[in-house]
């Protein structure tokens, strides 16, 4: 008898950021497929019934490909199992929540899409940075940084206007800024990286495209975390020292621009 896959989204890692229908459907899972950066804590309380299988995949490493959780998915649910996969974030933003539907959907398992709290917006917000704000930025563009971009798609960033939230970007910071610098964005736009996001150990480092990638390096800032670019960071409220040294760099390099 063929089961059923719920995709969950699972915001960004805290409990109490889940969703009311995320919680009924792991209360109701028999196998709970889940990510790193899903949240964790209580998992086994929330889904007392069923069967916890992690396959996280850390920046470079991916224990379990991506293909083989397509099929782990879809063996459980052909073997009548209710299957919930617990995904970080929500599952369609850099989630590939598409490509597991699709694999439901191309072996004939019913699949239910629960939308979650996306680290692009909330991690930001949970420094104190809005990703939108009035007469400061109407738009936001959420990128990938697993990859370098191409010169065509830093263009085109650089001249969108608004702010720029890398997801995975850590280890193409450096490619990233020099390429949005290359392309007009001035050396004192400002820019921040939000790690651990909801966590005891978030932190926030402040800087400018002229100078985040070695104050990065100085703060030896690790994944996971939320790279902010835009003018939205002078609105940040974590911390006056942070944002008064921004505004400090960002004179000088304007003085010497």
């Amino acid at each position: 008898m063929t089961g059923r896959v719920t995709l969950v989204g699972g915001g960004p890692g805290a409990i109490d950021l889940l969703t009311v229908r995320a919680v009924r459907a792991l209360a109701d899972a028999d196998v709970v497929l889940v990510d790193r950066l899903a949240p964790h804590e209580e998992l086994a309380a929330l889904a007392p019934r069923a069967e916890i299988v992690d396959v996280g995949k850390a920046p470079g490493h991916h224990a379990v490909p991506q293909g083989e959780i397509e099929a782990l998915i879809v063996r459980y649910a052909a073997s009548g199992a209710h299957v919930v996969r617990l995904k970080g974030g929500d599952p369609y933003v850099l989630g590939r929540g598409g490509e597991e539907v699709l694999a439901c959907q191309a072996a004939g398992i019913p699949v239910e899409v629960v939308p979650g709290v996306t680290s692009a917006i909330a991690v930001p917000g949970a420094a104190g940075i809005p990703v939108t704000h009035r007469a400061v930025s109407r738009l936001f563009t959420v990128v990938s940084g697993h990859a370098p971009l191409g010169d065509d798609e830093l263009a085109h960033l650089a001249g969108l206007g608004g702010t720029i939230v890398v997801l995975m970007g850590i280890g193409t910071l450096p490619s990233l800024v020099a390429g949005l610098a290359r392309h007009g964005l001035p050396p004192e736009h400002p820019v921040a990286i939000v790690e651990r996001g909801f966590s005891p150990e978030q932190r926030t480092t402040v800087g400018t495209l002229a100078d985040i990638v070695a104050t990065a390096a100085r703060a030896r800032v690790v994944s996971p975390a939320v790279v902010v670019v835009g003018e939205v960071v002078r609105l940040a409220h974590d911390g006056d020292a942070a944002a008064d040294e921004l505004m400090a760099r960002a004179a000088v390099l304007s003085v010497i621009a």
